[in-house]
């Protein structure tokens, strides 16, 4: 199998997961059907967001259980822990950024984790500021505070991404604070720390209502279309369970068309559920503005040239040396059939 080096973060993020793998048994990989037709599969997710809605509409609308899948959801917090879950055989599909797929690879692990689906095409964050601004430019943030993202994590990537197609260099020109908590920025924000943060939603909106932030500025916007996350499974797992995964991906792809046929205001009625403690119009304020910036695909078909994308922004991140094989951690067969 073919190596890649990587510096800082995917270095750091590769030898946690070893040393997690060492301390874990391994899983049969066979396919999980119980008695009828019924098949169970845990899927972990790196958080739960409403910028993954096709996911929960998929869910709340019945379309795993059409497809014989018993479905159970666990979120991981975290990229990280959803990877170690899905290569320690905690889970059987991982939801996350598919950077994460290249560090295991990278790291030499024999039993690879491969993308089969992907889900959205724009980064789900946005940069809020303390006070309202008018005609905002990336420029603004040249000698200020922001609170980012966790270092080799696709947050704080495709945001040095953008400063870096506007000419501003992430390390020298702007403070970036990354040693806070993923989810604990917006509270920090509202703390006093920082003239900038960088947030999903539901805190962008949240800091609004508040009146304690403005939202300026759309990374998924700015940075154009990027594979910022995606479904993946251990190779042998693909392998052994063509038929579960290919259910799976096709449950997914009803719920991709779902969104693409409905308004912000049904997929925000459907997905409820999922987020009980959301008022309405909060989460229909939220489903529009991913809605609005095209933030999902059409289909689930995770095309090499996002591949090259990613794997551009990985480099400029300073994280990837050499480049990894779209061929090795990327199969298409199962979103093409589901799209057909």
């Amino acid at each position: 199998m073919k190596r890649v080096s990587l510096k800082r973060a995917g270095a750091v993020c590769i030898a946690l997961l070893t040393v997690t793998l060492s301390m874990a048994g391994c899983g049969n990989g066979e396919d999980k059907v119980e008695s009828g037709s019924s098949k169970k599969v845990v899927l972990n997710e790196v958080a739960h967001s409403i910028f993954y809605a096709p996911m929960y509409v998929a869910i709340e609308e019945g379309y795993f259980e059409e497809k014989g899948i018993e479905l159970t959801l666990v979120t991981g917090f975290g990229a990280d822990k959803t990877m170690t879950a899905v290569l320690t055989d905690e889970a059987d599909i991982g939801f996350m950024g598919s950077e994460s797929t290249i560090y295991t690879y990278a790291g030499g692990t024999e039993d690879y984790v491969v993308n089969f689906a992907q889900l959205t095409q724009r980064a789900g964050n946005f940069l809020v500021s303390r006070e309202p601004v008018e005609d905002f430019s990336w420029d603004m943030l040249v000698g200020k505070d922001v609170l980012g993202g966790r270092a080799g994590g696709m947050p704080e990537m495709v945001f040095e991404y953008i400063l870096e197609k506007n000419g501003i260099d992430p390390m020298a020109d702007v403070r970036i604070d990354q040693s806070i908590d993923f989810g604990s920025t917006a509270a920090a924000f509202s703390g006093g720390q920082g003239d900038y943060t960088v947030e999903f939603e539901p805190h962008a909106t949240s800091l609004e209502q508040k009146g304690e932030g403005y939202v300026v500025a759309s990374l998924g916007e700015d940075s154009g279309y990027v594979p910022y996350t995606s479904f993946s499974a251990k190779k042998s797992y693909l392998e052994k369970n063509r038929d579960t995964v290919q259910a799976f991906t096709d449950a997914l792809q009803k719920g991709m068309d779902y969104v693409r046929n409905h308004t912000p205001a049904e997929i925000a009625e459907v997905i409820a559920p999922q987020f009980p403690e959301t008022e309405m119009d909060t989460l229909t304020t939220i489903v529009e503005r991913y809605y609005n910036q095209d933030t999902w695909k059409e289909n689930l078909i995770f095309e090499e040239s996002s591949f090259d994308l990613l794997q551009n922004i990985l480099e400029d991140s300073g994280v990837l040396e050499k480049r990894v094989p779209y061929g090795d951690l990327v199969t298409a067969e199962f979103a093409q059939k589901a799209a057909e």
